[in-house]
């Protein structure tokens, strides 16, 4: 450039000279021009950029907004010429404009080469963000920010990334960048190069992506792989979102892996141990353990017993009384239980459990404290049409058969004396574990009072009843009036038109043989027409018989005749 000196014109003809040298038009404003730092006043950096004046820059462009500026005498930059002078005789220089320009420059030729270029986002605006790329701004949807959609912006802000520009219009100073497009490519080069090394048994870092009922999604980095809920943990997982959250950086191992189809199966539970391993020796049969109910179905609950390790307690095993219940009437769920271990097989990876088992059997502890003999009280549960049953625990009754009620009355008859809710006493007559029953007895808190009268009676004995009770079938007497008999219809006579229960009367006294004696059902068999045939037999013996000539009416008078007088004289 040529220099332009008073030795040379007068003063009249500078003005002339100096568009001789420099034109009509210094050609300067709206370029961009280097200068030497001059010295630096207070906010402005002074300039020599070549020209007849210096120039100032403001502080202020030379760094990012908070940051101060550095810059010193001597350093050498490009600046955009604004105007060549202003009313101060000064050239209006912008060092902001001239990074602007440079900036516009170079993305030119980044967006003709379809290069990435780096930017820094650092502001919000509607639809998207601003970004800085180098000093020209330029505008970044909010679609193109990610791959997925980002809830936080934040810490990309102020951190340089890279971008492509989709598109540049330098007439409306208008740019427009995305950042997904690089992660988009650089995704796709990850993923190819992930597919070619994967191999089933790796173990790899992912974060979840997307979380549904079955499973989570997670990405490995340019791949998606699926963690089956199953394949979670070894203890039970109802939902993935017991246990992860999108986002979340989770360790995993490859489990399955189809080149054709490219679908990975992973797995988290496979890099923990086994909580199988060894459960036999853990878990004992017939040991008692604490466990969680996990959950409850129409045949039986699930039982945690450690993280990974369920056991089945089938219906069946629930309650020692409740039968017929569903186990959602029995536990509820997360309800901490007593269990026992009924059976173990590892193999399959199943125990069984036993909850009523872990409980006691209630009729083996009724047994042990409650001997035959011993005395209960209790309230009557139910009646039913063959005895009582009588509450003696929380869910087990003893039954008081209706036999065992009144040593006197009859079953239906002793029934008809109490009602449910009554408070009654008993004696446990008999405890079967086996078929879970308890025989109780109400008559028998007495002596039986028929006792002494069976103990004397034998079989052949003569004895006087009282009728008490006439049927179409035979006659019922009483012995005593403590012990009961029965005269069938064919034994009421020896001759076959005597044999007519009508013929007796409530009250009458009537003399039988003994036929069979019942100690259990504490009733006599009776016979009239044995005991005439015996007295007939020994009339005839101490009477004579018919062979000498006496007739039976005689042997029998006789025999009448002699008894009377016996009884006359007694």
């Amino acid at each position: 450039m040529a220099t332009i000196t008073a030795d040379r014109v007068g003063s009249e003809d500078f003005a002339a000279l100096l568009e001789e040298t420099l034109g009509p038009d210094t050609g300067f404003a709206g370029s961009v021009v280097t200068g030497r730092v001059i010295r630096v006043d207070d906010d402005f950096a002074v300039v020599d950029v070549g020209l007849k004046s210096e120039g100032r820059v403001p502080l202020r462009e030379f760094a990012p907004p908070g940051m101060k500026a550095e810059v010193k005498p001597g350093d050498v930059i490009e600046l955009f010429v604004e105007r060549y002078e202003d009313r101060d005789g000064t050239i209006v220089l912008s060092r902001e404009k001239a990074r602007r320009e440079e900036a516009w420059t170079n993305l030119e030729k980044s967006f003709t080469a379809q290069v990435r270029v780096n930017g820094v986002i650092f502001g919000r605006v509607k639809g998207g963000f601003t970004v800085d790329l180098g000093g020209a701004v330029a505008f970044l949807p909010g679609s193109q920010v990610d791959i997925r959609p980002v809830r936080d912006v934040g810490p990309l802000m102020g951190s340089p990334q890279p971008f492509q520009i989709l598109k540049m219009d330098r007439a409306r100073g208008n740019i427009v960048v995305s950042r997904r497009a690089v992660l988009e490519e650089t995704r796709a080069e990850q993923r190819s190069e992930l597919i070619q090394g994967l191999k089933e048994g790796m173990i790899l870092d992912g974060v979840v992506k997307n979380i549904t009922d079955y499973g989570a999604f997670v990405d490995l980095g340019g791949v998606d792989g699926l963690l089956h809920v199953t394949d979670i943990a070894w203890r039970r997982i109802n939902h993935p979102s017991e246990a992860l959250t999108i986002g979340q950086p989770v360790k995993v191992q490859v489990i399955r892996f189809n080149s054709d189809t490219q679908r990975i199966s992973l797995g988290m539970k496979q890099l923990m141990s086994d909580p199988w391993d060894g459960v036999a020796i853990k878990y004992p049969v017939q040991g008692k353990f604490s466990g969680r109910v996990t959950n409850i179905t129409d045949y039986g609950a699930f039982v945690e017993l450690e993280a990974g390790v369920e056991g089945l307690v089938h219906v069946s095993e629930m309650s020692w009384t409740k039968k017929n219940v569903h186990p959602g009437k029995i536990v509820a769920t997360s309800e901490q239980v007593d269990v026992m271990i009924l059976d173990v097989d590892e193999p399959k990876r199943r125990i069984s459990l036993g909850l009523k088992q872990a409980q006691g059997n209630p009729w083996e502890l009724f047994a042990e404290s409650n001997p035959p003999g011993n005395i209960i009280e209790g309230e009557i549960r139910n009646i039913t049409e063959f005895g009582l049953f009588i509450g003696i625990a929380a869910d087990v009754d003893g039954m008081v058969h209706m036999s065992d009620i009144s040593w006197d009355e009859q079953g239906e008859a002793a029934m008809a004396k109490y009602a449910k809710g009554d408070i009654v006493k008993a004696k446990v007559l008999d405890v079967d574990v086996e078929k879970e029953r308890i025989s109780l007895g109400i008559k028998q808190l007495e002596a039986d009072p028929a006792a002494e009268v069976l103990d004397r009676i034998r079989k052949g004995d003569i004895v006087t009843t009282i009728v008490t009770k006439v049927e179409a079938n035979g006659i019922e007497v009483k012995i005593d009036e403590v012990l009961t008999g029965f005269i069938r219809r064919a034994e009421l006579a020896k001759e076959r038109n005597d044999q007519k229960p009508e013929k007796f009367a409530i009250g009458e006294k009537v003399d039988a043989k003994v036929v069979a004696v019942d100690r259990a059902a504490r009733r006599l068999a009776l016979t009239i027409k044995g005991k005439e045939v015996e007295e007939e037999r020994e009339a005839v013996k101490e009477y004579g018989t018919t062979d000498s000539g006496a007739s039976l009416g005689d042997i029998l008078g006789a025999a009448i005749r002699r008894r009377r007088e016996i009884a006359g004289e007694e």
